[in-house]
Protein backbone atom coordinates (compact mmCIF):
# COMPACT_ATOMS: atom_id res chain seq x y z
CA UNK A 1 0.00 0.00 0.00
CA UNK A 2 1.15 3.33 -1.24
CA UNK A 3 2.06 5.88 1.25
CA UNK A 4 0.40 9.34 0.90
CA UNK A 5 1.04 13.05 1.40
CA UNK A 6 -0.98 16.13 0.87
CA UNK A 7 -0.72 17.52 -2.88
CA UNK A 8 1.00 20.28 -2.33
CA UNK A 9 3.80 21.96 -4.69
CA UNK A 10 6.77 21.52 -2.62
CA UNK A 11 5.88 17.78 -2.33
CA UNK A 12 5.19 17.57 -5.53
CA UNK A 13 8.63 19.52 -7.01
CA UNK A 14 10.49 17.00 -4.35
CA UNK A 15 8.65 13.91 -5.27
CA UNK A 16 10.05 14.73 -9.21
CA UNK A 17 14.21 14.83 -8.54
CA UNK A 18 16.62 12.39 -9.06
CA UNK A 19 16.18 10.36 -5.94
CA UNK A 20 19.67 10.02 -5.94
CA UNK A 21 20.52 13.30 -6.00
CA UNK A 22 22.11 14.72 -2.52
CA UNK A 23 19.44 17.13 -1.10
CA UNK A 24 21.06 18.26 2.72
CA UNK A 25 25.00 17.53 3.91
CA UNK A 26 25.71 18.40 7.03
CA UNK A 27 28.49 20.22 6.69
CA UNK A 28 30.53 18.73 9.94
CA UNK A 29 30.61 15.17 9.34
CA UNK A 30 29.64 15.14 5.98
CA UNK A 31 26.81 12.97 6.24
CA UNK A 32 24.95 13.13 3.24
CA UNK A 33 21.00 12.57 2.62
CA UNK A 34 19.50 11.97 -0.36
CA UNK A 35 16.12 13.27 -1.94
CA UNK A 36 15.11 9.57 -2.37
CA UNK A 37 14.86 9.29 1.39
CA UNK A 38 13.55 12.71 2.12
CA UNK A 39 10.11 12.33 1.69
CA UNK A 40 10.07 8.47 2.97
CA UNK A 41 11.20 10.26 5.77
CA UNK A 42 8.33 12.72 5.85
CA UNK A 43 5.76 10.64 6.02
CA UNK A 44 7.38 8.40 8.65
CA UNK A 45 7.41 11.61 11.07
CA UNK A 46 3.97 13.02 10.23
CA UNK A 47 2.79 9.86 11.06
CA UNK A 48 4.20 9.93 14.57
CA UNK A 49 3.14 13.18 15.23
CA UNK A 50 -0.59 12.35 14.26
CA UNK A 51 -0.64 8.65 15.32
CA UNK A 52 -1.87 9.80 18.40
CA UNK A 53 -4.17 11.90 17.48
CA UNK A 54 -7.72 11.76 15.35
CA UNK A 55 -7.40 12.17 11.65
CA UNK A 56 -6.96 15.85 11.02
CA UNK A 57 -6.66 16.84 14.72
CA UNK A 58 -3.07 18.96 13.65
CA UNK A 59 -5.07 21.13 10.52
CA UNK A 60 -4.51 24.75 10.60
CA UNK A 61 -2.80 24.30 13.93
CA UNK A 62 -0.02 25.56 15.32
CA UNK A 63 2.93 23.09 15.51
CA UNK A 64 6.34 24.70 17.36
CA UNK A 65 9.43 22.60 16.62
CA UNK A 66 13.12 24.06 17.71
CA UNK A 67 16.10 21.59 15.65
CA UNK A 68 19.48 22.78 14.69
CA UNK A 69 20.24 23.42 11.23
CA UNK A 70 19.95 20.12 9.78
CA UNK A 71 18.35 17.68 7.87
CA UNK A 72 16.43 16.64 11.06
CA UNK A 73 14.63 20.37 10.84
CA UNK A 74 13.89 19.92 6.82
CA UNK A 75 12.39 16.66 7.78
CA UNK A 76 10.39 18.10 10.88
CA UNK A 77 8.79 21.37 8.87
CA UNK A 78 8.10 19.32 5.91
CA UNK A 79 6.34 16.85 8.25
CA UNK A 80 4.57 19.65 9.81
CA UNK A 81 3.12 21.05 6.39
CA UNK A 82 2.24 17.53 5.64
CA UNK A 83 -0.41 17.61 8.73
CA UNK A 84 -1.57 20.47 7.06
CA UNK A 85 -0.71 22.45 9.77
CA UNK A 86 1.23 25.83 10.85
CA UNK A 87 5.26 25.52 10.94
CA UNK A 88 6.53 27.53 13.77
CA UNK A 89 10.33 27.74 13.74
CA UNK A 90 11.98 28.61 17.02
CA UNK A 91 15.56 29.40 17.06
CA UNK A 92 17.89 27.53 20.06
CA UNK A 93 19.64 30.99 20.01
CA UNK A 94 16.28 32.29 21.97
CA UNK A 95 15.91 32.90 26.06
CA UNK A 96 13.42 30.92 27.68
CA UNK A 97 11.30 33.82 28.00
CA UNK A 98 10.99 34.69 24.40
CA UNK A 99 10.48 30.82 23.28
CA UNK A 100 7.74 30.82 26.18
CA UNK A 101 5.76 34.19 24.38
CA UNK A 102 6.26 32.49 21.24
CA UNK A 103 4.71 29.30 21.95
CA UNK A 104 1.89 30.84 24.21
CA UNK A 105 0.96 33.80 21.51
CA UNK A 106 0.59 31.25 18.69
CA UNK A 107 -1.32 28.55 20.77
CA UNK A 108 1.07 26.31 20.12
CA UNK A 109 -0.70 22.80 20.47
CA UNK A 110 2.83 20.83 19.86
CA UNK A 111 6.66 21.53 20.02
CA UNK A 112 8.98 19.04 18.37
CA UNK A 113 12.65 19.45 19.64
CA UNK A 114 15.55 17.44 19.12
CA UNK A 115 17.30 15.32 22.22
CA UNK A 116 19.51 17.55 22.71
CA UNK A 117 17.95 20.77 22.68
CA UNK A 118 15.08 19.17 24.96
CA UNK A 119 16.22 20.79 27.46
CA UNK A 120 15.71 24.28 26.28
CA UNK A 121 11.96 23.59 25.22
CA UNK A 122 9.61 25.25 27.43
CA UNK A 123 7.94 23.17 30.11
CA UNK A 124 4.21 22.59 29.52
CA UNK A 125 1.73 24.53 31.73
CA UNK A 126 -1.72 25.96 32.28
CA UNK A 127 -2.48 29.06 30.58
CA UNK A 128 -5.50 30.99 31.58
CA UNK A 129 -6.94 27.85 32.81
CA UNK A 130 -6.32 25.70 29.87
CA UNK A 131 -3.36 23.60 29.17
CA UNK A 132 -0.53 24.87 26.78
CA UNK A 133 1.46 22.47 24.44
CA UNK A 134 2.50 19.10 24.53
CA UNK A 135 6.24 18.23 23.78
CA UNK A 136 7.84 15.62 21.90
CA UNK A 137 11.17 14.55 21.05
CA UNK A 138 11.53 14.14 17.21
CA UNK A 139 13.39 10.77 16.11
CA UNK A 140 16.48 11.09 14.46
CA UNK A 141 15.50 9.99 10.83
CA UNK A 142 18.61 11.00 9.93
CA UNK A 143 19.76 7.84 11.35
CA UNK A 144 16.94 5.59 10.77
CA UNK A 145 16.48 3.12 7.61
CA UNK A 146 13.43 4.26 6.04
CA UNK A 147 10.32 2.52 4.14
CA UNK A 148 10.72 2.21 0.48
CA UNK A 149 7.82 2.35 -1.35
CA UNK A 150 5.59 4.56 -3.53
CA UNK A 151 4.30 7.74 -2.40
CA UNK A 152 0.74 8.96 -3.70
CA UNK A 153 0.24 12.52 -3.31
CA UNK A 154 -3.76 12.94 -2.29
CA UNK A 155 -5.49 16.50 -2.61
CA UNK A 156 -6.52 18.24 0.58
CA UNK A 157 -10.18 19.20 1.33
CA UNK A 158 -8.94 22.63 2.40
CA UNK A 159 -5.60 23.71 2.75
CA UNK A 160 -5.49 24.89 6.32
CA UNK A 161 -1.58 24.66 6.53
CA UNK A 162 1.45 27.62 6.12
CA UNK A 163 4.11 29.38 8.29
CA UNK A 164 4.24 31.83 11.12
CA UNK A 165 7.66 33.47 11.32
CA UNK A 166 8.10 36.13 14.52
CA UNK A 167 8.55 39.79 13.79
CA UNK A 168 12.20 40.86 15.58
CA UNK A 169 10.42 43.73 17.49
CA UNK A 170 11.76 46.73 18.29
CA UNK A 171 9.74 48.94 20.55
CA UNK A 172 6.54 45.96 20.71
CA UNK A 173 6.58 42.69 21.41
CA UNK A 174 7.19 40.22 18.23
CA UNK A 175 4.16 39.55 16.12
CA UNK A 176 3.34 36.31 14.35
CA UNK A 177 3.17 36.64 10.79
CA UNK A 178 0.71 34.16 9.12
CA UNK A 179 1.84 32.95 5.79
CA UNK A 180 -0.33 30.61 3.85
CA UNK A 181 0.52 27.40 1.85
CA UNK A 182 -0.28 29.51 -1.30
CA UNK A 183 2.51 32.60 0.07
CA UNK A 184 5.21 30.32 0.87
CA UNK A 185 4.65 28.61 -2.50
CA UNK A 186 4.23 31.84 -4.43
CA UNK A 187 7.83 33.09 -2.30
CA UNK A 188 9.30 30.21 -3.70
CA UNK A 189 8.31 30.15 -7.15
CA UNK A 190 9.35 33.43 -7.40
CA UNK A 191 13.06 33.27 -6.67
CA UNK A 192 13.26 30.03 -8.43
CA UNK A 193 12.18 31.93 -11.79
CA UNK A 194 14.01 34.85 -11.01
CA UNK A 195 16.98 33.72 -9.79
CA UNK A 196 17.61 30.33 -11.45
CA UNK A 197 18.12 27.66 -9.11
CA UNK A 198 18.67 24.30 -10.54
CA UNK A 199 19.28 21.02 -9.38
CA UNK A 200 22.91 21.57 -10.42
CA UNK A 201 23.03 24.27 -7.49
CA UNK A 202 25.19 23.49 -4.33
CA UNK A 203 24.10 25.96 -1.75
CA UNK A 204 26.54 26.64 1.65
CA UNK A 205 23.91 27.44 4.55
CA UNK A 206 25.22 29.77 7.10
CA UNK A 207 21.71 31.59 8.27
CA UNK A 208 19.41 31.17 10.90
CA UNK A 209 16.25 29.26 9.97
CA UNK A 210 13.85 31.14 11.93
CA UNK A 211 13.78 34.23 9.74
CA UNK A 212 12.76 34.16 5.64
CA UNK A 213 15.58 34.74 4.63
CA UNK A 214 17.75 31.40 5.83
CA UNK A 215 14.73 29.38 5.05
CA UNK A 216 12.45 30.56 2.14
CA UNK A 217 15.46 31.47 -0.09
CA UNK A 218 18.08 28.69 1.10
CA UNK A 219 15.79 25.73 1.88
CA UNK A 220 12.62 25.88 0.53
CA UNK A 221 13.49 27.34 -2.79
CA UNK A 222 16.67 24.97 -3.12
CA UNK A 223 14.39 22.40 -2.68
CA UNK A 224 11.86 23.25 -4.84
CA UNK A 225 14.68 23.27 -7.59
CA UNK A 226 16.34 20.04 -6.73
CA UNK A 227 19.28 21.99 -5.47
CA UNK A 228 21.72 20.43 -2.56
CA UNK A 229 22.29 22.35 0.96
CA UNK A 230 24.91 22.08 2.61
CA UNK A 231 24.13 23.24 6.88
CA UNK A 232 27.39 24.84 8.49
CA UNK A 233 26.20 26.11 11.87
CA UNK A 234 27.75 28.08 14.03
CA UNK A 235 29.48 30.05 11.37
CA UNK A 236 33.04 30.40 11.67
CA UNK A 237 34.91 32.53 9.28
CA UNK A 238 38.14 30.43 9.38
CA UNK A 239 35.71 27.33 8.63
CA UNK A 240 33.15 29.11 6.22
CA UNK A 241 36.80 30.08 4.45
CA UNK A 242 37.95 26.17 4.65
CA UNK A 243 34.99 24.56 2.99
CA UNK A 244 34.92 27.22 0.40
CA UNK A 245 38.43 26.56 -0.65
CA UNK A 246 38.26 22.70 -0.18
CA UNK A 247 37.48 22.09 -3.90
CA UNK A 248 40.37 24.13 -5.14
CA UNK A 249 43.28 23.29 -2.63
CA UNK A 250 46.24 21.33 -3.70
CA UNK A 251 45.02 18.23 -1.73
CA UNK A 252 42.36 17.47 -4.18
CA UNK A 253 39.08 16.98 -1.85
CA UNK A 254 35.99 15.42 -3.36
CA UNK A 255 33.95 18.33 -1.46
CA UNK A 256 31.92 19.96 -4.26
CA UNK A 257 32.52 23.42 -5.05
CA UNK A 258 30.13 26.16 -3.69
CA UNK A 259 27.64 27.51 -6.63
CA UNK A 260 25.18 29.55 -4.20
CA UNK A 261 26.07 31.49 -1.39
CA UNK A 262 23.20 33.90 0.33
CA UNK A 263 24.08 35.81 3.48
CA UNK A 264 24.31 39.11 5.66
CA UNK A 265 26.62 42.27 5.14
CA UNK A 266 28.00 41.02 8.63
CA UNK A 267 29.09 37.68 7.13
CA UNK A 268 31.04 39.30 4.23
CA UNK A 269 32.78 41.26 6.66
CA UNK A 270 33.93 38.86 8.73
CA UNK A 271 35.02 36.70 6.05
CA UNK A 272 36.78 39.95 4.22
CA UNK A 273 38.32 40.93 7.27
CA UNK A 274 39.89 37.08 8.26
CA UNK A 275 40.97 36.20 4.48
CA UNK A 276 44.64 37.78 4.82
CA UNK A 277 45.05 35.97 7.81
CA UNK A 278 44.82 32.71 5.99
CA UNK A 279 47.18 30.35 4.75
CA UNK A 280 48.69 31.43 1.09
CA UNK A 281 47.35 28.62 -0.49
CA UNK A 282 44.05 29.15 1.48
CA UNK A 283 43.47 32.98 0.07
CA UNK A 284 44.39 31.16 -3.33
CA UNK A 285 42.10 28.32 -3.54
CA UNK A 286 39.07 30.60 -2.20
CA UNK A 287 39.81 33.79 -4.34
CA UNK A 288 39.04 31.05 -7.30
CA UNK A 289 36.34 29.53 -5.31
CA UNK A 290 34.17 32.94 -5.16
CA UNK A 291 34.77 34.05 -8.76
CA UNK A 292 32.51 34.70 -10.94
CA UNK A 293 33.23 31.51 -12.72
CA UNK A 294 32.70 28.95 -10.09
CA UNK A 295 30.56 30.71 -7.55
CA UNK A 296 27.45 31.38 -9.59
CA UNK A 297 25.07 33.66 -7.14
CA UNK A 298 26.33 35.39 -4.08
CA UNK A 299 23.38 37.46 -2.25
CA UNK A 300 23.56 40.01 0.26
CA UNK A 301 20.07 41.10 2.30
CA UNK A 302 18.55 41.47 5.40
CA UNK A 303 20.32 44.69 6.03
CA UNK A 304 21.98 47.41 4.32
CA UNK A 305 25.02 46.78 2.20
CA UNK A 306 28.03 48.84 2.78
CA UNK A 307 30.08 50.13 -0.21
CA UNK A 308 33.46 49.05 1.05
CA UNK A 309 32.28 45.84 1.67
CA UNK A 310 30.61 45.11 -1.94
CA UNK A 311 33.68 46.45 -3.03
CA UNK A 312 35.96 44.34 -1.78
CA UNK A 313 34.20 41.48 -2.23
CA UNK A 314 34.20 42.35 -5.90
CA UNK A 315 37.86 43.00 -6.05
CA UNK A 316 38.73 39.55 -3.79
CA UNK A 317 36.66 37.78 -5.83
CA UNK A 318 38.08 39.00 -9.50
CA UNK A 319 34.58 40.36 -10.38
CA UNK A 320 31.91 38.55 -8.79
CA UNK A 321 29.67 41.30 -7.81
CA UNK A 322 27.03 40.91 -4.31
CA UNK A 323 23.45 40.76 -5.57
CA UNK A 324 21.12 43.08 -3.50
CA UNK A 325 17.79 42.29 -2.82
CA UNK A 326 14.80 43.64 -0.66
CA UNK A 327 12.53 41.39 1.36
CA UNK A 328 10.61 41.35 5.18
CA UNK A 329 8.88 38.76 6.92
CA UNK A 330 5.51 39.37 5.54
CA UNK A 331 6.49 39.04 2.02
CA UNK A 332 9.48 37.07 1.47
CA UNK A 333 11.56 38.61 -1.55
CA UNK A 334 9.60 41.82 -3.16
CA UNK A 335 12.32 43.12 -5.39
CA UNK A 336 15.70 42.30 -6.64
CA UNK A 337 19.19 43.21 -8.65
CA UNK A 338 18.85 41.23 -12.02
CA UNK A 339 21.58 38.22 -12.76
CA UNK A 340 23.40 40.17 -15.48
CA UNK A 341 26.44 42.19 -13.39
CA UNK A 342 25.44 44.83 -14.83
CA UNK A 343 22.10 45.27 -12.99
CA UNK A 344 23.59 44.86 -9.56
CA UNK A 345 23.72 48.83 -8.75
CA UNK A 346 25.52 50.15 -5.86
CA UNK A 347 22.89 50.61 -3.67
CA UNK A 348 20.16 49.63 -5.14
CA UNK A 349 17.88 46.75 -4.41
CA UNK A 350 16.86 46.50 -7.80
CA UNK A 351 13.42 45.96 -9.41
CA UNK A 352 10.34 44.14 -8.12
CA UNK A 353 9.57 40.63 -9.25
CA UNK A 354 7.15 39.23 -12.37
CA UNK A 355 4.83 38.51 -9.84
CA UNK A 356 5.40 41.41 -7.44
CA UNK A 357 3.22 44.76 -7.53
CA UNK A 358 5.39 47.42 -5.73
CA UNK A 359 4.91 50.86 -5.51
CA UNK A 360 5.72 54.43 -3.53
CA UNK A 361 3.34 56.58 -1.81
CA UNK A 362 4.75 59.88 -1.17
CA UNK A 363 5.73 60.17 2.91
CA UNK A 364 4.14 63.62 2.59
CA UNK A 365 1.37 63.94 0.32
CA UNK A 366 0.40 60.59 0.95
CA UNK A 367 -0.39 60.28 -3.15
CA UNK A 368 1.22 57.19 -5.19
CA UNK A 369 4.22 58.54 -7.22
CA UNK A 370 3.78 57.70 -10.79
CA UNK A 371 6.61 55.72 -12.90
CA UNK A 372 8.38 58.92 -14.66
CA UNK A 373 7.47 61.39 -11.92
CA UNK A 374 10.37 60.11 -9.56
CA UNK A 375 11.62 64.52 -9.11
CA UNK A 376 9.49 66.58 -7.48
CA UNK A 377 8.30 70.55 -8.49
CA UNK A 378 12.06 71.62 -6.49
CA UNK A 379 13.47 69.08 -8.45
CA UNK A 380 14.17 67.08 -5.47
CA UNK A 381 13.81 62.92 -5.47
CA UNK A 382 10.37 61.81 -4.24
CA UNK A 383 10.74 59.92 -1.09
CA UNK A 384 8.02 57.14 -0.39
CA UNK A 385 7.09 54.20 1.50
CA UNK A 386 6.94 51.14 -0.66
CA UNK A 387 3.85 48.95 -0.80
CA UNK A 388 3.70 45.46 -2.18
CA UNK A 389 0.94 43.57 -3.34
CA UNK A 390 0.94 40.12 -5.10
CA UNK A 391 0.57 36.23 -4.36
CA UNK A 392 3.50 36.25 -1.77
CA UNK A 393 2.02 38.26 0.86
CA UNK A 394 1.14 37.00 4.46
CA UNK A 395 -2.23 36.74 5.78
CA UNK A 396 -2.42 38.29 8.83
CA UNK A 397 -0.63 39.22 11.83
CA UNK A 398 -1.65 36.23 14.40
CA UNK A 399 -4.23 37.25 16.91
CA UNK A 400 -3.56 41.10 16.59
CA UNK A 401 -6.74 42.59 14.16
CA UNK A 402 -5.64 46.05 14.95
CA UNK A 403 -2.14 45.48 13.31
CA UNK A 404 -3.29 43.93 10.74
CA UNK A 405 -5.90 46.53 10.04
CA UNK A 406 -2.96 48.99 9.99
CA UNK A 407 -0.27 47.74 8.13
CA UNK A 408 -2.87 47.42 5.04
CA UNK A 409 -4.64 49.84 2.55
CA UNK A 410 -7.06 49.80 0.44
CA UNK A 411 -7.06 50.23 -3.49
CA UNK A 412 -10.29 51.79 -5.68
CA UNK A 413 -9.11 49.14 -8.69
CA UNK A 414 -10.28 46.42 -6.88
CA UNK A 415 -7.14 43.80 -6.94
CA UNK A 416 -6.69 43.42 -3.24
CA UNK A 417 -5.18 45.23 -0.70
CA UNK A 418 -1.71 46.62 -0.30
CA UNK A 419 0.87 46.13 2.59
CA UNK A 420 2.21 48.93 4.02
CA UNK A 421 6.02 47.84 4.63
CA UNK A 422 7.10 50.85 6.36
CA UNK A 423 10.32 51.68 4.29
CA UNK A 424 10.91 54.52 2.12
CA UNK A 425 12.97 54.51 -1.03
CA UNK A 426 13.33 56.30 -3.77
CA UNK A 427 13.22 55.39 -7.71
CA UNK A 428 16.13 56.43 -10.50
CA UNK A 429 16.74 55.66 -13.72
CA UNK A 430 19.95 53.78 -13.86
CA UNK A 431 21.46 54.23 -17.95
CA UNK A 432 23.36 51.14 -17.78
CA UNK A 433 20.99 48.58 -16.10
CA UNK A 434 18.07 46.93 -17.19
CA UNK A 435 19.26 45.85 -20.63
CA UNK A 436 19.39 42.15 -19.70
CA UNK A 437 16.98 39.43 -20.70
CA UNK A 438 15.15 39.26 -17.72
CA UNK A 439 12.15 41.26 -18.46
CA UNK A 440 11.22 42.28 -14.96
CA UNK A 441 14.14 43.76 -14.38
CA UNK A 442 13.32 47.00 -16.03
CA UNK A 443 12.83 50.60 -15.65
CA UNK A 444 13.57 52.43 -12.74
CA UNK A 445 15.60 51.13 -10.08
CA UNK A 446 14.80 51.38 -6.31
CA UNK A 447 17.06 52.77 -3.78
CA UNK A 448 15.95 52.27 0.07
CA UNK A 449 16.36 55.14 2.37
CA UNK A 450 15.36 53.43 5.34
CA UNK A 451 12.40 52.54 8.11
CA UNK A 452 10.37 55.40 7.96
CA UNK A 453 10.50 55.51 12.02
CA UNK A 454 13.98 54.53 12.71
CA UNK A 455 15.65 55.57 9.33
CA UNK A 456 14.49 58.85 7.96
CA UNK A 457 15.65 62.04 10.00
CA UNK A 458 13.78 65.16 9.39
CA UNK A 459 16.03 68.04 10.29
CA UNK A 460 15.23 71.63 9.81
CA UNK A 461 12.79 70.60 7.15
CA UNK A 462 15.05 68.77 5.36
CA UNK A 463 14.74 64.77 4.70
CA UNK A 464 18.14 62.47 5.77
CA UNK A 465 18.65 59.36 4.81
CA UNK A 466 20.50 57.25 7.78
CA UNK A 467 21.38 54.91 5.54
CA UNK A 468 22.89 57.59 2.96
CA UNK A 469 25.26 59.26 5.58
CA UNK A 470 26.34 55.30 6.86
CA UNK A 471 27.15 54.22 3.82
CA UNK A 472 29.48 57.28 3.00
CA UNK A 473 30.99 56.85 6.85
CA UNK A 474 31.48 53.53 6.15
CA UNK A 475 33.79 54.27 3.11
CA UNK A 476 35.51 56.45 5.68
CA UNK A 477 39.43 53.65 6.62
CA UNK A 478 38.83 55.32 9.87
CA UNK A 479 34.92 53.70 10.72
CA UNK A 480 34.64 49.91 11.10
CA UNK A 481 30.94 50.13 11.96
CA UNK A 482 28.11 53.04 12.13
CA UNK A 483 24.70 53.45 13.31
CA UNK A 484 23.21 56.99 11.98
CA UNK A 485 20.32 58.24 13.82
CA UNK A 486 18.06 61.03 15.26
CA UNK A 487 18.18 62.62 18.29
CA UNK A 488 15.33 65.44 19.40
CA UNK A 489 16.50 68.73 18.70
CA UNK A 490 15.13 72.29 19.75
CA UNK A 491 15.69 74.38 17.16
CA UNK A 492 15.63 71.51 13.87
CA UNK A 493 13.18 69.10 15.38
CA UNK A 494 16.06 66.50 15.10
CA UNK A 495 19.47 66.65 14.85
CA UNK A 496 21.21 63.74 12.79
CA UNK A 497 24.14 61.70 15.69
CA UNK A 498 26.09 58.81 14.86
CA UNK A 499 27.45 55.99 17.09
CA UNK A 500 30.42 54.37 15.67
CA UNK A 501 33.11 51.41 16.18
CA UNK A 502 36.56 52.63 15.34
CA UNK A 503 39.30 51.07 13.59
CA UNK A 504 42.50 50.40 14.53
CA UNK A 505 43.31 53.48 12.42
CA UNK A 506 40.89 55.54 13.71
CA UNK A 507 41.75 55.18 17.14
CA UNK A 508 44.91 57.47 16.74
CA UNK A 509 44.18 59.45 13.78
CA UNK A 510 42.95 62.65 15.71
CA UNK A 511 44.91 65.41 16.51
CA UNK A 512 47.90 64.28 18.88
CA UNK A 513 47.60 60.91 18.37
CA UNK A 514 44.28 61.13 20.05
CA UNK A 515 41.31 58.82 18.90
CA UNK A 516 39.07 59.99 15.72
CA UNK A 517 36.59 62.77 17.04
CA UNK A 518 33.35 64.22 16.00
CA UNK A 519 35.11 67.25 14.57
CA UNK A 520 37.18 64.62 12.50
CA UNK A 521 34.71 63.28 11.25
CA UNK A 522 32.66 66.87 10.41
CA UNK A 523 35.72 67.70 8.25
CA UNK A 524 35.89 64.08 6.43
CA UNK A 525 32.20 64.25 5.13
CA UNK A 526 31.95 68.02 4.15
CA UNK A 527 32.49 66.92 0.49
CA UNK A 528 30.47 64.26 0.26
CA UNK A 529 27.47 65.24 1.85
CA UNK A 530 25.63 68.27 2.47
CA UNK A 531 26.01 70.32 5.78
CA UNK A 532 22.81 69.33 7.10
CA UNK A 533 23.35 65.11 6.90
CA UNK A 534 26.35 65.34 8.52
CA UNK A 535 25.77 64.15 11.96
CA UNK A 536 26.32 66.56 14.78
CA UNK A 537 27.04 64.15 17.35
CA UNK A 538 29.01 61.38 17.25
CA UNK A 539 30.11 58.51 20.77
CA UNK A 540 32.58 55.98 19.98
CA UNK A 541 31.28 52.25 20.65
CA UNK A 542 33.39 48.90 21.12
CA UNK A 543 30.31 47.13 19.31
CA UNK A 544 27.09 48.12 17.96
CA UNK A 545 24.64 45.17 19.13
CA UNK A 546 22.72 43.93 16.49
CA UNK A 547 20.61 40.59 16.45
CA UNK A 548 20.85 37.44 14.38
CA UNK A 549 20.45 38.93 10.83
CA UNK A 550 22.68 41.71 11.22
CA UNK A 551 19.96 44.38 12.41
CA UNK A 552 20.32 47.08 14.56
CA UNK A 553 17.56 47.76 16.41
CA UNK A 554 18.16 51.61 16.50
CA UNK A 555 15.61 53.14 19.04
CA UNK A 556 17.06 50.65 22.01
CA UNK A 557 20.72 52.24 20.37
CA UNK A 558 19.52 55.78 21.27
CA UNK A 559 18.00 55.10 24.38
CA UNK A 560 21.50 53.44 25.81
CA UNK A 561 23.68 55.65 24.10
CA UNK A 562 22.34 58.73 24.38
CA UNK A 563 19.84 58.36 27.50
CA UNK A 564 19.28 62.54 27.64
CA UNK A 565 18.10 62.57 24.45
CA UNK A 566 15.08 60.09 25.40
CA UNK A 567 14.52 61.33 29.52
Amino acid sequence: MASTLPHLPIFEAISKHDPESVAIVHSSTGQEFRYGKLLQDVVAARNEITQRNEKGAFEGERIAFLMENSYAYVVTILSIFACNAIAVPLSPGFPGSELRYILEQSQAKLIMTSESLRSKAPNKETVEGHATWETRVAKDYGSIRSESGDIELEHLSSNSGGLMLYTSGTTNRPKGVLLPQSAVTAQSQTLLEAWKYSPKDYLLHILPLHHIHGLANAVLTPLFAGSTIEFMSPFSAQTCWERIGAPFTSEGTKKRPITFFTAVPTIYTRLLESHPNLPEDLQQATRRAISPENLRLNISGSAALPTPVKSKWTELSGGNVLLERYGMTEIGMGLSCGLDINDRVDGSVGWPFASVEARLVDTDTKEVIPVGEELGADGKERQGEIQIRGPMVFKEYWRNPEATATEFTTDEDGKGPWFKTGDVAVRRVVESAGKSAQDWAKGPMYFIQGRQSADIIKTGGEKVSALEVEREMLSLPQIAECAVVALPSDAWGQKVAAVVVLTEQGKTAGRGGKAWSALDLRRSLKDRLVNYKIPQEMKVVESIPKNAMGKINKKMLVKEIFPSATS
